[in-house]
């Protein structure tokens, strides 16, 4: 017989909340289940208010106590070979097949089978529930909920925050910076191409000095061996210039992005890159004045680093039996929390990412179970 955890799991894999689309139908239907417990929901909306973020609390509201907090959106199913629907739960051999079911309803499900009982605890210090859009994007959403977070007047103690960490508390993740590189050049016809000069090769070289400051870094730069990559890594994902063949091509585009450790300063790296930006466009000035090329940052969150000694660290390690602790190669919006809160962070919840952003996404019966129980734990531990 399915779980509460279950049951709620399926209905909330069937709003097809991808990040391009609204996540309203499935914020309205959480604000409604938790009305019906006597638990009052906020929420703040994006500017076309199309989207919004959930924030609520359960138990007393003028002492500090734990947030719990997920992404509602998921990443798109297109071009992916699914051999079940998506947006249907499907169980099959002790595992719950759909799309966002390790990352992350998993965790939001167990969240709000929790309720009930936290509600009926009477708790001592209260449980916060944060619930957030587009964070697949680039953790844009939740900026908006820590804002109205940072004006009251007692905020959570500690977060923690469930993506998919198979229970083994997570103290530290990379940070992220994601950057547009325009390079413009001087269009010609290709049978008098020394008339022009070649954008595409001006990107050419510039992922030229990406790479090679990557090469500086792995030889160099500083090291974490908890990562499966230890160290601060750059990566050039899209690239697009050109028209057609016969025309020397005036502007090319690619994105790149730094995946930083905590002791890595993503801004000092940008810098240096802005520096070989300008470099290659000045050697060609004399002959082309309008060379330039341009880096522009789209999206950025910072590094999540929390000490193994802190006491939130310790805490979640209590509520689920662990001696040890991990750290993840993915990014999550625990380090909004820390830098612009303060706020103590850990993550920690059912499932693996090694099954997220997967066709046939699946997470197992037996992980729910042991957030169920971690949760037990938690609302037991601040009632008593």
């Amino acid at each position: 017989m399915p779980t509460p955890s279950e049951d709620i799991l399926e209905t909330l894999i069937s709003f097809p909340t991808v990040s391009r689309n609204s996540n309203l139908d499935l914020i309205s239907w959480v604000a409604e289940f938790l009305d019906r417990q006597g638990v009052v929901s906020s929420l703040t909306h994006n500017d076309e208010r199309t989207k919004a973020n959930l924030h609520a609390v359960i138990g007393p509201s003028d002492v500090a106590g734990v947030m719990l907090s997920g992404h509602t959106d998921v990443v798109p199913v297109d071009g992916q070979d699914w051999h079940k629907d998506p947006f249907k739960l499907t169980r099959d051999a002790g595992k719950l097949y759909g799309r966002g079911s390790a990352d992350m309803k998993g965790f939001l499900a167990c969240v709000l089978a929790a309720v009930p009982s936290a509600v009926a605890a009477e708790l001592d210090r209260p449980i916060h529930l944060a619930f957030s859009y587009d964070e697949e994007i680039g953790c844009i959403g939740v900026r908006r909920m820590i804002d109205v977070l940072a004006d009251a007047p007692v905020k959570p103690g500690f977060c923690i925050i469930g993506e998919p960490t198979e229970m083994t508390p997570a103290i530290a993740h990379k940070g992220k910076t994601g950057a547009d590189c325009i390079c413009h050049g001087v269009e010609a016809h290709s049978a008098l191409s020394n008339e022009g000069l070649n954008a595409i090769y001006l990107a050419n070289d510039m992922i030229s000095a990406i790479r090679a400051l990557q090469g500086e870094i792995e030889a160099q730069g500083a090291r974490d061996m908890d990562y499966p990559v230890p160290w601060t890594s750059l990566h050039v994902g899209t690239i697009n210039g050109g028209t057609a063949l016969n025309i020397v091509p005036n502007e090319c585009r690619f994105r790149f992005e730094i995946r930083n450790l905590p002791a890595d300063n993503p801004e000092i790296l940008m810098d240096r890159l802005r520096v070989e930006a300008n470099r290659i466009a000045v050697s060609h000035q004399e002959r082309f004045p309008g060379a330039h090329i341009e880096i522009e940052i789209f999206n950025e969150y910072p590094a999540l680093d929390t000490s193994p000694e802190d006491e939130v660290v310790q805490f979640v390690k209590s509520l689920t039996g662990a001696n040890d602790h991990t750290k993840v190669s993915f990014g999550t919006e625990g380090g909004l929390f820390q830098q612009r809160l303060g706020m103590p962070t850990v993550i920690c919840g059912p499932g693996s990412m090694t099954q997220g952003h997967k066709p046939d996404e699946f997470i197992a019966e037996s992980e729910l179970a042991k957030c169920d129980l971690f949760l037990a734990n938690l609302v037991e531990r601040l009632s008593a």
